[in-house]
């Protein structure tokens, strides 16, 4: 495989609702996908899931653009690659910027998997041909509007609610859920909104049978989290902890989590992120697919990627028209009953449609 040419856009798509979270509100999503050619006319691709504001790590739109540009397109343009785990070591030598790496990464994976003529989720070894979905609901107004998103949710057949939760809105509301919704698979995400501190308050979380709690603590820390660990029956589940392999390694060994979340775009590519699954397998530890608000580009790869046996949890890969009023991908994801059809066409198995990706690009650049 030799990458000819790489197209780089940046687009900005409004969302059907805002979303919110501990660290903030926000509707509009920008963001970069980016395709990468052949000299045979085939084409990959990519997006980067960095936010506009370091929110949720470093990385931003505009550092990613900066990376890929100045750094890793170069790196790969006209570079013979037999697999595309050669990617991420032609990468290695830059320190983190992930979600960069993992943007042209992922390109290089569709672009393979299409040379071979299998899916995406063949090409990483993935053998199920439906996975299960669970949906992320932000923080809202009040708690009777969380309860009626829940209730429609539900309704919908998702497998698993994930609720936002900060000091203050936490144990009524999940109390209140549970009052109304006593037997659905719930799970509560803190991005990072706690300290040891309020340990006390943590534990009142576990009358609730919660399935995990999400990155409760430090965004970078694995030695707090195994302290909680300790005092509470609720599983802890890591996020923006784990960057890596070693990362995932270490917090295992040290029993700061029973539950590792998966994403592409955080832990710096496919290649990457099956290393973590295949670790975690081994070690009897379960992962799934966590989500951020990704057009079907990155929903695509997300989806490939949970077919990977030790995804034994329904991710955060709702349907395209649960953020979207219109994707860029022909067809839009779907979810019938909670399930994801894995598409079995060759790559990410849907087409990205280039005319609705021009009317939401805003600049567009092609490296040669």
């Amino acid at each position: 495989m030799k990458i000819k040419e790489v197209t780089l856009r940046q687009l900005k798509m409004k969302m059907l609702f805002p979303f919110t979270t501990s660290f903030g509100t926000f509707q509009e999503k920008e963001f970069l996908v980016l395709e990468a050619k052949d000299g045979e006319g085939n084409s990959g691709w990519g997006e980067s899931v960095a936010f506009h504001s370091p929110w949720y790590n470093e990385e931003t739109v505009k550092t990613n653009w900066h990376m890929l540009e100045d750094f890793l397109i170069p790196q790969i343009l006209n570079k013979e690659i037999n697999h595309p785990d050669e990617v991420s070591e032609m990468f290695a030598y830059i320190r983190k910027n992930n979600m960069a790496k993992s943007t042209i990464e992922g390109a290089a994976w569709d672009l393979y998997a299409k040379q071979q003529g299998i899916s995406l989720a063949a090409a990483l070894g993935g053998e199920k041909k439906n996975i299960d979905v669970g949906i992320s609901i932000g923080i809202q107004k009040n708690v009777e509007d969380l309860l009626q998103l829940i209730d429609e949710y539900v309704s919908e057949g998702y497998k698993r609610m994930k609720v936002k939760i900060k000091p203050g809105w936490d144990v009524d509301v999940i109390r209140e859920i549970r009052k109304k919704f006593p037997g659905i698979q719930l799970m509560a995400d803190a991005n990072s909104a706690y300290r040891l501190t309020d340990i006390d308050r943590l534990k009142q979380l576990d009358e609730f049978n919660l399935m995990m709690i999400e990155q409760p603590l430090a965004s970078d820390d694995i030695i707090d989290h195994l302290q909680l660990q300790k005092e509470i029956s609720t599983p802890v589940c890591l996020d923006e902890s784990i960057h890596s392999y070693e990362d995932a390694r270490k917090a295992i060994e040290l029993g700061s989590c029973k539950i590792i979340n998966i994403k592409i775009g955080r832990v710096g590519g496919l290649t990457e992120a099956k290393r973590i699954h295949d670790l975690c397998q081994q070690n009897d530890i379960p992962v799934w697919c966590g989500g951020m608000l990704e057009s079907g580009i990155g929903r695509a790869h997300n989806i490939a990627l949970t077919t990977l046996p030790n995804f034994t949890m329904p991710g955060d890969t709702a349907a395209s028209s649960r953020y979207w009023e219109r994707d860029i991908i022909n067809p839009e994801v779907t979810v019938a009953d909670g399930t994801i059809t894995v598409p079995e066409n060759p790559g990410i198995g849907f087409e990205p449609n280039l005319e609705t990706i021009k009317q939401f690009t805003t600049f567009e650049k092609t490296y040669a």
